[in-house]
């Protein structure tokens, strides 16, 4: 069976994915798992400077998922280019970088920097970060501003750019046709809901940062809701993401119309999740007696 993806320029050999944030830079899970038959990796979302993240604590368990303040922690650009991607190299699964700034100019520099490293293949921006220009709102949650960072980087690289959008939105599917019409290859999502959780005893945020980002199998039905709205939008290609933590999961997101998946908080779960799905996916398709991913994608009956 056929179960390879096009991503923009990027050929998987199967469409499972890591999310951005929960597999760090990948030489964290080498024990777990063979890195070369993932479809993609997506490593830890990067900055131009190293950024310290939030004050602990920030991450609380909830009910089938977790809220998580990390603010963003991460290496670097630079470090990451000298200490992690030589590591990165040895594989022949494409690696997926995820960024982000908090002004267009850092997030042109950031994609410009990340373009000239040997070992690349796409980027993922995320654009559920506050734009210091605009007063802090979330660069995400505004389609003009959207059009202007998207169409900005699209002009600094010519590695398949991938957006992933915020779910904290009224119009998912304007946030991803504004995409796509910015020159976007892919759209990512979602990214995190807002939620905060409160100790009741000592009527305290349980999380410093008082607010944080949701995950899990909690918003799986929010994440399968917004891919199947853009997929009736868009031309471009969907990972797919939101508490996939089975092969069954997976699937759903492919009906919904999803091309890819990634799986993100499962891997703290099983971190061998990956490979599980993966499997999984294949001998669902044989017992189904499908012989292509295109049987699948987008191919729910409303």
């Amino acid at each position: 069976m056929d179960i390879s993806v096009e991503i923009g320029k990027i050929k998987l050999k199967n469409p499972v994915m890591t999310a951005s944030g929960t597999f760090g830079y990948g030489e964290e899970y080498a024990g777990f798992i063979d890195i070369n038959e993932l479809g993609a990796l997506v490593v830890k979302g990067l900055s131009l400077l190293p950024k310290e993240g939030n004050p602990p604590p920030r991450i609380v368990e909830t009910p089938a998922g977790m809220l998580n303040a990390i603010g963003l922690q991460n290496i670097g650009i630079d470090k990451f280019l000298k200490e992690k991607l030589p590591y990165l190299r040895q594989f022949n699964t494409p690696v997926i970088v995820n960024f982000f700034g908090d002004s267009i100019e850092e997030y042109v520099k950031a994609a410009g920097r990340l373009s000239s490293a040997d070992g690349i293949h796409g980027l993922e921006m995320n654009i559920s970060c506050p734009n210091k220009e605009a007063g802090w709102s979330v660069f995400g949650t505004d389609p003009q501003v959207t059009y202007r960072v998207v169409s900005s980087v699209r002009k600094a690289t010519d590695l398949t750019l991938i957006v992933k959008l915020s779910p904290n939105v009224t119009d998912i599917a304007l946030m991803a046709n504004t995409a796509e019409d910015a020159g976007a290859d892919a759209v990512s999502l979602i990214n995190t809901l807002t939620g905060m959780a409160i100790d009741i005893r000592t009527r305290r945020p349980k999380l410093a940062n008082i607010r944080g980002g949701l995950s899990g199998p909690a918003i799986k039905p929010v994440a399968v809701r917004m891919v199947w709205e853009c997929y009736k939008k868009i031309s471009i290609p969907i990972i797919g993401m939101g508490g996939i933590i089975s092969a069954d999961d997976a699937v759903e997101f492919m009906l919904a119309g999803a091309s890819a998946v990634a799986i993100g908080t499962g891997n703290f779960i099983n971190p061998g999740v990956t490979m599980d799905v993966l499997s999984g996916i294949k001998s669902f398709m044989s017992a189904e007696k499908l012989n292509s991913l295109k049987e699948l994608i987008g191919r729910v009956e409303c």
